[in-house]
């Protein structure tokens, strides 16, 4: 992307799928303690339950508000009869799941409400609550966080080679050095492609496969690279047709969560609407990034290994002006893969930008210069803003040095974006 269900969020839906298959034969062999029996009726309704997120517990009247997945709350209906079950993340079965009581469930976990579900009334009687802690998946997130910035890449497709089913992913590190790594595509991989006009959540991406991979999509994949880093075995690739545009802020509406921006390259006022999951961040004055008193290089202030300190390493954002748990995981919308001489200069550049401090939309001031990435929506004048980074204007004018010719030095307007930001999806990308 963590909402943004991250991997271990996917995969509990995956598991309480084959819950849902396996719950008769579970339900057969306990149901003098359930209570229950199945339905006869071919006409009767299908039990199948919620899944989604504690949102309110009344443990007085029995009742539990789920948010289910699609957004829409439920009523959970409890009764002596609920059986209550803890589900670790990463398993795969019920068996392992363990008894717990109503006492245990808390706000933010993930919960399957099995039963009968009214849609008219938005109820469900529930026979059973499958239970995933907010305390474990956040334990499970940081592992895979942990993870794919070990054993990830991310950047843009630079090309794609059909014959081989071959793509090329290129980033570029904080020097300037292209880092390119080469991701063949086999029927193992999971491949997964983001809609537009989203704010990217890992579980939101819809399966994709090679063909639908174009050059200059941003993408992120997790595997084995090769002893020269030229090379990845994927397990998993997420990607999509993602817009990287800078520019100078005009105007700021705290109110809307909107900012209005004069585009850097066509001079052109845009739209950048924030939303709860966008998430926004601000260079540090004096190029601390860079190394110096801001030491976002490896083992800066607070840091362990180049980790980031304080909030952003717990994945807190601050959208909308409020701190809010950011939903990532690994992969896109999670912390930057690991590439070749990660660190220091060698540091993907969307990496870096991706371990500053987060701020609200009212620390935000007009003429700061940003760049924001979002997903290709229907109307060019507005983007939907998944990751911002703010006071950004010292390193477009160190990047466009670079670019210059001919002895004239070069305009931060003339700085290729996509190609320096490639791969900075932000936010609430994968786990």
């Amino acid at each position: 992307m963590h909402n943004f269900r991250t991997a271990s969020e996917r995969n509990f839906v995956k598991r309480l799928s084959i819950f849902m298959l396996t719950v008769v034969s579970v339900l057969s062999l306990s149901l003098s303690s359930l209570g229950q029996t199945p339905a006869a009726s071919p006409t009767a309704p299908a039990i199948v339950g919620v899944i989604g997120e504690v949102k309110n517990l009344d443990t007085a009247s029995n009742q539990i508000i789920v948010r289910a997945d699609s957004g829409v709350l439920y009523t959970v209906n409890l009764s002596e009869k609920t059986k209550y079950k803890r589900s670790a993340p990463g398993a795969k079965t019920l068996e392992s799941a363990t008894p717990i009581t109503l006492a245990e469930v808390g706000s933010g976990d993930r919960v399957w409400a099995y039963g009968r579900v009214s849609e008219q009334q938005k109820t469900v009687p529930a026979q059973m609550l499958v239970v995933m802690s907010k305390a474990d998946l956040a334990k499970k997130q940081e592992q895979e966080r942990a993870e794919w910035r070990r054993r990830g890449v991310s950047g843009i497709v630079a090309s794609l080679n059909p014959s081989t089913q071959e793509i090329t992913v290129s980033s570029r590190s904080l020097m300037g050095t292209p880092q390119a790594v080469i991701i063949p595509v086999t029927d193992k991989v999971m491949m997964r492609r983001y809609p537009p006009d989203t704010i990217p959540k890992y579980s939101d991406a819809k399966p994709s496969k090679f063909a639908e991979v174009k050059v200059g999509d941003q993408m992120r994949a997790l595997g084995d690279k090769t002893a020269d880093g030229t090379h990845l075995t994927a397990e998993e690739v997420v990607f999509g047709t993602f817009k990287i545009a800078g520019g100078t802020v005009t105007a700021i509406d705290a109110a809307t969560n909107q900012i209005k921006i004069t585009e850097l390259q066509t001079k052109k006022p845009l739209t950048i609407i924030l939303k709860p999951e966008s998430v926004i961040r601000r260079l540090p004055e004096g190029g601390g990034m860079f190394g110096g008193g801001g030491g976002m290089g490896p083992g800066g202030p607070g840091a362990a290994n180049g980790a980031p300190a304080g909030a952003a390493a717990k994945g807190q954002v601050q959208g909308q002006g409020q701190a809010q748990q950011r939903p990532q995981g690994a992969g896109p919308g999670g912390p930057q893969g690991g590439g070749p001489g990660r660190g220091g200069a060698g540091m993907n550049m969307a990496d870096m930008l991706e371990r500053l401090p987060t701020i609200s939309i009212n620390e935000l001031k007009v003429g700061d210069t940003i760049i924001m990435s979002s997903l290709q929506g229907s109307d060019p004048t507005q983007l939907t803003a998944i990751s911002l980074v703010a006071g950004i204007e010292p390193l477009l004018t160190m990047m466009a040095a670079r670019q210059q010719t001919g002895g004239q030095a070069g305009r931060p307007q003339g700085v290729d974006l996509n190609g320096s930001f490639g791969g900075m999806f932000g936010g609430v990308g994968v786990p």
